[in-house]
């Protein structure tokens, strides 16, 4: 099907007769007569899969996918492959991310962050195999450089890290670039807050209905993720009898037993869930009806509310409402009944959730216990 001609200056070539009857040739250059026939048999393949329609073998799939730019644009200039099956950057993150179905939407938005910067630094045709280590410290120098954080930094390494072990398990690149970068996120206590019951009260004073009231009041005072599990809450999972709230935890749904969890309605909240039920439709479904949308930028507009009542937003604005309500609950009830209330668990609570206070200090100081829940506890100054 295919032969080797040896030229004069000592350069080797393919020739081959492609499916429409075409003659060919495949230059190799200066090699090996057993590099030579080693090519052979894989453009043998190539044509073969051509002629017959079938898919390629597994071990030419591999070697296409692993070819350098040079060979693989000569294969491509005789028609054995077409250029998209060179394997580069953006058509396979494109591909890869599509083909991610069971991620949430917010996922997929992280994932196109980190393709993001990805591409604008490697370009979007870069071929996948030519990225070596030490392209992949430059480009977390790059993530550097455009101010991010280090938590943000370590998150989309571990992406690319993901992408690319992806590619490889595929058999489609030999080794992962990004193998040696750190992606484990450290705990950043100063970017931690605890958001006083005075505080608390301010900022729902200034809330412009009784929605924005009980988005807040959700956080603060339930411990709720905002807003996948605000959004995910409906009127059938409020059982005022029992004065229980069944929480839909679409971030753990997929951990055994993680679907949802119970949580008391807590006094601080019930007010604000009892006004809203009041002004509720006969038929609605969903206790937050405004924000549906589950690409609304809430944290802006709570940024908004929050300068209203003349207090400085703090960092990581919904998640320290949960940590200040963690913090809280922990001073009056066992550690592991808080977590089953909150939606994680006794590690993650004491690395990135649980916060020290000025009153423990002042406690600590007096020789006396720290106030019960209902305290009035104030943030410690880092």
């Amino acid at each position: 099907m295919a032969s080797i001609t040896k030229q004069a200056n000592g350069r080797r070539l393919i020739q081959f007769t492609d499916p429409s009857g075409s003659r060919k040739s495949l230059r190799l250059g200066k090699v090996t007569q057993r590099a030579a026939e080693a090519t052979k048999v894989r453009v043998e393949n190539l044509i073969s899969a051509a002629m017959t329609g079938h898919a390629l073998d597994d071990e030419t799939a591999r070697w296409v996918a692993n070819l350098d730019v040079v060979m693989a644009e000569k294969l491509a200039a005789v028609g054995l492959i077409t250029r998209q099956e060179i394997l580069r950057l953006k058509p396979f993150l494109d591909t890869y991310i599509a083909s991610r179905s069971d991620a949430k939407p917010g996922t997929h938005l992280v994932y196109r962050h980190a393709r993001r910067n990805l591409v604008e630094f490697f370009g979007p045709d870069k071929p996948m195999r030519d990225i070596t280590p030490g392209d992949a410290d430059e480009w977390r120098i790059f993530l550097v450089q455009q101010k991010l954080s280090e938590n943000t930094i370590r998150r989309r390494s571990g992406l690319a890290k993901q992408f690319f072990n992806a590619a490889k398990r595929k058999g489609l690149i030999q080794h992962n670039p990004f193998s040696g970068l750190k992606s484990l996120v450290q705990p950043n206590h100063s970017r931690m807050y605890f958001v006083t019951r005075d505080q608390a009260q301010t900022i729902l004073n200034n809330c412009p209905d009784a929605q924005w009231q009980l988005i807040f009041a959700l956080a603060r005072f339930g411990g709720l993720r905002c807003p996948s599990e605000h959004l995910a809450l409906r009127w059938e999972d409020v059982d005022w009898k029992q004065r229980r709230i069944k929480v839909r935890s679409p971030k753990t749904e997929h951990h055994p037993g993680g679907e949802w969890r119970l949580i008391p309605m807590f006094p601080e909240l019930a007010p604000y869930l009892e006004e809203v039920y009041e002004q509720a439709e006969p038929d609605a479904k969903y206790v937050i009806t405004r924000f549906r949308n589950t690409t609304a930028n809430l944290r802006t507009q709570m940024c908004r509310i929050i300068g209203r009542a003349k207090i400085k937003p703090w960092p990581k604005l919904f998640q320290n409402l949960r940590s200040t309500r963690e913090t809280e609950l922990a001073e009056t009830y066992p550690l592991h009944v808080v977590c089953a209330w909150i939606g994680n668990s006794q590690p993650v609570a004491a690395k990135h959730y649980l916060q020290v206070t000025d009153e423990h200090f002042s406690s600590a100081s007096r020789g006396t216990d720290v106030p019960k829940e209902g305290h009035k506890m104030t943030q410690l100054a880092i």
